[in-house]
């Protein structure tokens, strides 16, 4: 029966061969997972295991609704999203931050100076409280990708974004003004499923912390 499966939601993408490695160090099946298939369900019925593969801004919804008890997901969609979900663990990698940035002529401006200005961006939650905590009106221009091409196009005068490394900022001639959050992968867990699937969970979660302690998966 699959209820009695513990079933997790994996982040396709830049994410998913850390988190392979990671969850095959902590002793879990994951052999022939992997993004290239095309099933996009995993099920290891010797362990009771099943991995669902989903875009990542999905894996919140998966496990708020229940259809997944676990997910492994970056903080930024967490925090844009604000699903109903537990965050039970930072689990350490994929790191990247969010930013303000503006044209590299506007380097030295104020943040105060941005007062009234419009922000292109595809986390408009993070980019609106971000704002908001810092007493500014801005307005929000929300995109789906390439935001970095709104301040070129002249629609806006900065952008909120996720970078890591901030080279796709550089090459379009824009600078990181100011960090607005640091964010890594959590794993995060349905509020039902950590009560009625604890046994299950736990001991998942104590090998990933020893991982994480002993400075693994990195």
């Amino acid at each position: 029966m699959m209820q009695d499966y513990l079933t997790i939601a994996l982040s396709k993408g830049t994410l998913l061969k850390p988190t392979l490695k990671l969850l095959e160090e902590a002793g879990m099946p994951v052999e022939g997972v992997t993004e290239d298939s095309r099933a996009m369900v995993f099920n290891f019925e010797e362990e009771k295991i099943r991995y669902i593969m989903c875009r990542p801004t999905d894996v919140p919804t998966y496990v708020e609704q229940g259809a997944a008890d676990l997910g492994i997901v970056g903080k930024d969609v967490i925090v844009e999203q604000g699903k109903d979900v537990y965050e039970l663990l930072d689990l350490g990698y994929g790191y990247c931050r969010f930013v303000v940035a503006v044209p590299r002529e506007k380097d030295k401006v104020n943040l105060r100076e941005l007062n009234y200005k419009r922000a292109a961006t595809k986390f408009p939650v993070v980019a609106e409280n971000f704002f908001r905590s810092q007493g500014l009106q801005v307005e929000i221009i929300k995109l789906h990708g390439n935001v970095e091409l709104a301040p070129i196009m002249g629609i806006a005068d900065m952008i909120v974004d996720i970078v890591s490394t901030g080279r796709t900022l550089r090459e379009n001639n824009l600078v990181e003004l100011v960090k607005i959050m640091d964010s890594t992968t959590r794993l995060i867990c349905n509020r039902v499923s950590y009560r009625t699937k604890y046994d299950q969970i736990r001991p998942l979660l104590e090998s990933f912390a020893k991982i994480i302690e002993k400075g693994g998966n990195k």
